[in-house]
């Protein structure tokens, strides 16, 4: 016999409105009850007969040019494949585009997807859309965003220590004016970075200075575009600059190139991500690794123990970074060119 939210309510003594608030993981169910709930469920087979096996992969688009035509986002959706594989989920890709009229036919289908999970990528979330997170009810991870809010699961990326590290290491090598490639869109994980960018300086002693920072397009050929303006007014450059990302980091290399700015010579260049290619770039581009596939695992690990063992704890898991030193940066310690 299929095991039901009345034959819960029954067993434990909870209302069917509060056992199915828990089941479905939704707000006002305390911790005990939730537990006490899930506990009684898995003892009657509820979770065997209406078990998840499906993950959406939710791509959120703000303006897309964060998350279109970048690998990184790639690598992470298929560490999030192929977990999946191994945990004998299936996972569908969902792309949710603000720009496109049908935007709100398109969330008001998602949430009533009652027989998937979601992962959904928020890269390009601002805080005034955390109601994308509130009004999904399913068992929900939210990878690259994050707020003060503490009631969703989310898997981060640890932005503010890498890119202080980071900036360390240029010190270390001499450095002291150190400027910053700015994208124009500030997504939470930018505004991080910036943040242990300007730590790492004024923990050195170093002076911020606006002149150091160009504001450019997030994509590798708006970046291009965008320096190649700013260096056409032949600008007093830094010795080097920290990039929010690899894309704007090589696309301002591509303009610096073309203009007769030698790396590392002349500038050195730090990105964060770690593409494919950038390390096939000319020279090779220094920059901060993210195990962008193990994201992606992790995102799905985390869901598969919230379906399965019905934990309501809210966490948030953060990514560490590996550095990679190649040849886009040079030591100030040694003798001048």
């Amino acid at each position: 016999m299929k095991v039901r939210i009345k034959t819960i309510s029954e067993a434990t003594g909870f209302s069917p409105a509060t056992v199915s608030n828990a089941l479905n993981h939704k707000k006002g169910v305390n911790q005990e009850t939730a537990s006490a709930i899930f506990q009684k469920a898995q003892e009657l087979g509820y979770f065997e007969e209406n078990k998840i096996s499906k993950i959406k992969f939710v791509i959120y688009k703000k303006i897309g040019l964060v998350v279109e035509n970048s690998p990184f986002f790639e690598l992470m959706m298929a560490g999030a494949e192929a977990e999946c594989r191994n945990l004998g989920m299936e996972m569908t890709l969902v792309y949710l585009d603000e720009r496109r009229d049908d935007f709100k036919t398109q969330f008001a289908a998602l949430c009533d997807a009652k027989d998937s999970a979601v992962i959904l990528l928020g890269t390009e979330m601002e805080d005034r859309d955390i109601y994308l997170i509130r009004e999904l009810k399913m068992p929900l991870v939210v990878i690259d965003y994050w707020n003060s809010d503490m009631s969703f699961n989310a898997v981060m990326i640890d932005n503010a220590d890498s890119v202080r590290q980071a900036v360390r290491y240029l010190i270390g090598l001499g450095h002291r004016k150190i400027g910053y490639l700015k994208g124009n869109f500030r997504i939470r994980p930018f505004r991080s970075r910036e943040k242990g960018y300007r730590d790492a300086l004024l923990g050195a002693g170093i002076p911020y200075d606006e002149k150091y920072t160009v504001l450019l397009r997030p994509d590798m050929d708006g970046a291009y575009h965008d320096m190649e303006r700013y260096l056409s007014g032949k600008p007093e450059l830094p010795t080097a600059f920290i990039s929010d990302n690899d894309m704007i980091g090589l696309g301002a290399m591509k303009a610096m190139f073309e203009s007769g700015v030698r790396i590392p010579q002349d500038v050195s260049i730090i990105g964060f991500d770690d593409l494919p290619y950038s390390s096939m770039a000319y020279p090779p581009l220094t920059t901060v690794f993210v195990p962008k596939e193990e994201i992606g695992r992790v995102a799905v690990r985390r869901l598969n123990n919230i379906i399965n063992g019905g934990d309501m704890n809210a966490l948030k898991i953060e990514v560490c970074t590996t550095f990679r030193n190649r040849s886009s940066v040079k030591d100030l310690r040694q003798k001048q060119d």
